[in-house]
């Protein structure tokens, strides 16, 4: 409301209003028709002639359009255009910040061969029940894993590092969504999965995402490694399951190296400014369960 009333306030007058409201029907326009485009070359496989038709047709027409309303942007149709530019450093700056850290967790994951070490160590306390590490890597051991330990000299019975991710399309069959493989040897009870969901995937009202992986888990080592496997560990699984199982999720503090460029800091301090923000206005929530 505020903003609307100092538009109003910095406009005087309302043609240049309508100019800035026309400017963003158009580009509204043209940005659908290309979405629109990327949507029939992905997901729908749409033959090759009929995207080039519809781009000479439909576009010919919106490019027109908006050629005629262009001289308008010095007459306060630069308004939508800098809020465009606005929104898109803050994405850009979202963007660049994860794909970094996302680098970092991959250059510093715990090798297989460490996992194999800490695990066949005696030095740690053995606890009953499932640990859940979350990140970003897919099959992997994330770094989180290796602080943990150097903190807590324990261990739970069965532990699995998921990575979540949300795929360009709108369900994922339910035989896709969970992908196990379990760290060598065969003998140690720890495990990577990969979970795909779709965006309009959502799991039913009576079920819990850590029963459901558990439960496919388990199917896990039927297909792959048989009824000796299964007898053996899958009592070890329900017995860990029916513990409890703990969800550990990584917290990372990003900090600008020493004699990183000022763009990298001011895009470093960015992130910090939007994630605070962010945190402030959702609560986090799990199996549709807010925890405040």
């Amino acid at each position: 409301m505020l903003a609307c009333l100092f538009i109003t306030l910095g406009f005087k007058n309302t043609v240049k209003i309508g100019n800035a409201y026309g400017i963003v029907v158009v580009f509204v326009m043209c940005l659908t028709s290309a979405y629109l485009v990327l949507v029939m070359i992905i997901l729908w496989k749409t033959h090759i002639l009929f995207i080039f038709a519809y781009i000479l047709i439909i576009g010919s027409v919106e490019l027109a359009y908006l050629s005629s309303i262009l001289y308008k942007l010095g007459e306060g149709g630069y308004l939508p255009l800098a809020f465009a530019l606005y929104l898109m450093s803050v994405m850009y700056t979202w963007n660049y910040v994860h794909r970094r850290k996302y680098h970092y967790e991959t250059e510093h994951k715990v090798s297989i061969e460490e996992v194999r070490e800490i695990v066949a160590s005696t030095s740690f306390q053995r606890l009953p029940g499932v640990a859940l590490f979350y990140s970003e890597l897919a099959h992997a051991v994330p770094p989180i894993f290796k602080h943990y330990v150097a903190n807590i000299p324990a261990l739970h019975s069965v532990l699995v590092f998921v990575s979540v991710r949300s795929m360009p399309v709108s369900k994922v069959p339910i035989k896709e969504q969970f992908h196990f493989r379990r760290v060598q040897p065969t003998d140690l009870p720890v495990f990577t999965c990969m979970v795909h969901f779709g965006y309009d995937d959502v799991l039913r009202e009576e079920e819990v995402f850590e029963d459901v992986l558990v439960v496919k888990l388990r199917q896990f080592l039927w297909e792959y490694y048989g009824i000796d496997v299964v007898l053996a560990n899958g009592n070890e699984v329900d017995e860990a399951w029916s513990d409890g199982i703990i969800h550990f999720m990584a917290e990372h503090e990003l900090e600008a190296e020493e004699g990183a460029s000022i763009f990298r800091r001011i895009f470093i301090h960015s992130y910090k400014v939007l994630k605070i923000a962010l945190v402030a206005s959702f609560s986090i929530c799990l199996n549709k369960k807010c925890l405040e």
